[in-house]
């Protein structure tokens, strides 16, 4: 079987060439053999404010919010936010994930900035004692 991809897509308009180059690398991965999703950010409304709305019921801290840790104790007990998980099992099951994105201001469009702090929360894609090839996202 083919390589399952992800490709997290970041722009407005479907005629754009980043809507172009999206096109085509899907046809041409398909083409061979791969099985292609695509986060259509922009279609999907996708929400790129890192809130307390991320954590499903209890805050491990209810004192002060600190979402770096909040984020790391709700994912090991299997709180966060439904539309995190499944971004999440997207990522886990992709062989290759690709960006798809324009250069705003010399950097990713605010919602993909705001998928990688949302979705790539610490205890899912990085342990701070597993770098490199040691890795959460082999």
């Amino acid at each position: 079987p083919g390589k399952k991809v992800l490709i997290v897509y970041a722009h407005q308009e479907p005629k754009s060439f980043n809507g172009s180059l999206l096109k085509i690398a899907v046809e041409e991965l398909t083409k061979q053999g791969c099985s292609v999703k695509v986060s259509d950010l922009y279609a999907m409304q996708f929400e790129p404010r890192a809130t307390r709305n991320d954590i499903a019921g209890r805050l491990h801290n209810s004192e002060a919010f600190n979402y770096g840790v909040e984020t790391w104790e709700a994912y090991k007990r299997g709180a966060l936010s439904k539309d995190l998980v499944e971004e999440q099992k997207k990522v886990q099951e992709a062989d290759l994930l690709i960006f798809q994105f324009p250069l705003f201001w010399f950097n990713m469009p605010a919602i993909l900035k705001g998928w990688m702090d949302r979705v790539l929360v610490q205890g899912f894609a990085y342990d701070l004692s597993k770098a490199y090839d040691g890795g959460l996202l082999q």
